[in-house]
């Protein structure tokens, strides 16, 4: 039976935490990890409540700093499969059995839980238009470039299996937002099987969303890894990020 361990990647949570952890199927997840990232709230607080494993980043390191930490952590503790789920309550963790399966059955190395199935569905969710708008136009350049076809791109509800977090040199991601696209695209480049598992959207006040003015540097870095993925292919120029380890 593989070991599945469930990751968060946490910053002043402490409004959703509760909710996203109670809908965890604990039968499916043998433990879970916060890792909490300088939060100035009671995020920290709630989670040993709740008997979460927590560990306690001294200053803030970033989104991509803070999943370095979270793998790091499961795979000391003999994870088999790791699942990665923000902490704001947007994703259904229930789902999580539903988002491993291909994984334990070997079908796929990584699986992420899309967002959007539909417009409508995304909108009816409290998807903002602009961030919905722009999310798909970055997943159709990505697709593009990347001869993939997934609904998204940018989903913060994704599963690893050991051998991806072994292999992907994850160390040398970003410590910022783009850590999740650098991941992707540098397995897309190393062959791993990816897919997706449609989940439903949750978007209200609580819920974590980037800033505009993060959210336009994170796009930009996005495309010059798609810039760097297309060099690497060419046989141009091989960065380290393709590079496993």
């Amino acid at each position: 039976m593989d070991k599945v361990i469930a990751v968060m990647p946490a910053y002043n949570a402490e409004k959703t935490l509760k909710n996203t952890y109670l809908d965890i199927p604990k039968k499916v997840v043998s433990e879970v990890i916060l890792v909490d990232d300088g939060s100035t709230d009671k995020t920290v607080e709630i989670a040993k409540k709740l008997k979460i494993t927590v560990i306690q980043h001294d200053t803030n390191r970033g989104y991509g700093g803070n999943q370095k930490t979270c793998y790091d952590q499961a795979l000391k503790r003999g994870a088999d499969i790791v699942v990665m789920i923000h902490p704001d309550y947007q994703y259904d963790s229930s789902l999580i059995g539903e988002l491993i399966r291909p994984i334990m059955q070997k079908r796929f190395d990584i699986m992420f839980g899309s967002r959007i199935r539909t417009r409508k569905e995304a909108l009816a969710g409290g998807m903002p238009r602009i961030k919905y708008y722009l999310n798909r136009i970055t997943s159709l350049i990505e697709n593009i470039v990347l001869e993939v076809n997934f609904t998204e791109h940018l989903s913060g509800f994704r599963a690893y299996s050991k051998k991806v977090l072994k292999t992907l040199p994850y160390e040398d991601f970003s410590d910022n937002f783009v850590f999740d696209q650098q991941f992707m695209i540098s397995a897309i480049a190393n062959d791993f099987k990816v897919s997706e598992y449609p989940v439903p959207v949750r978007y209200f006040n609580e819920a974590s969303s980037i800033k505009y003015k993060a959210g336009a540097k994170f796009l930009l870095s996005t495309y010059f890894v798609l810039f760097l993925f297309l060099l690497h292919k060419l046989n141009i120029y091989h960065d380290k990020i393709f590079k496993p380890k």
